[in-house]
């Protein structure tokens, strides 16, 4: 299946000039969304992976199935005010401002190796911040995947030094 052409461009979101790729065109397909997981999973089932980390929210949509079948702990990656317990914080800037991401202190224990999710690469700012959080409580992060890679963005500039894996490269 063409994974590719199952997800619709939206020119002009959320801002002018921003060309948004719309992945709930696949979601609503349950093969697509099926076979998306499941490339997903395919590729670290052979890994030991303790947490699945997901940036917020579409990162959830795909981090916690990952996390279920790969018998790994989920922890969610949100937006500030989000999480009720102590966090700390790392900020980024993404193509059309900036922005900032909080984990619980208690998330992730030093020496777990974790599998960082998010739905789309572009900037690589979201992901890098994610990244540094994860390290910063003393996790190693196994890889970075996304479900489509903006490769025109050059994400992949920000995650130099990371595994990173993604199902759809545009």
């Amino acid at each position: 299946m063409n994974l590719a052409k199952l997800i619709r461009d939206v020119p002009d979101f959320p801002v002018k000039g921003v060309l948004f790729k719309d992945i709930t065109t696949l979601l609503k397909d349950p093969d697509a969304f099926q076979e998306a997981i499941d490339g997903l999973i395919d590729r670290f089932l052979d890994e030991e992976i303790d947490i699945v980390a997901a940036i917020e929210a579409r990162g959830f949509i795909f981090g916690a199935p990952l996390a279920y079948e790969l018998a790994a702990g989920f922890v969610p990656i949100r937006k500030p005010g989000k999480l009720p317990w102590e966090t700390i914080s790392a900020s980024y800037t993404l193509e059309y401002g900036t922005n900032t991401l909080e984990i619980h202190k208690d998330a992730i224990q030093p020496g777990q190796r974790v599998l960082l999710v998010d739905d789309v690469l572009a900037t690589g700012g979201s992901a890098k911040a994610a990244a540094e959080l994860i390290e910063r409580l003393g996790g190693k992060i196994v890889s970075i995947v996304f479900l489509v890679d903006l490769t025109y963005l050059k994400g992949m500039e920000k995650l130099q030094g990371y595994d990173v894996f993604s199902l759809i490269k545009f």
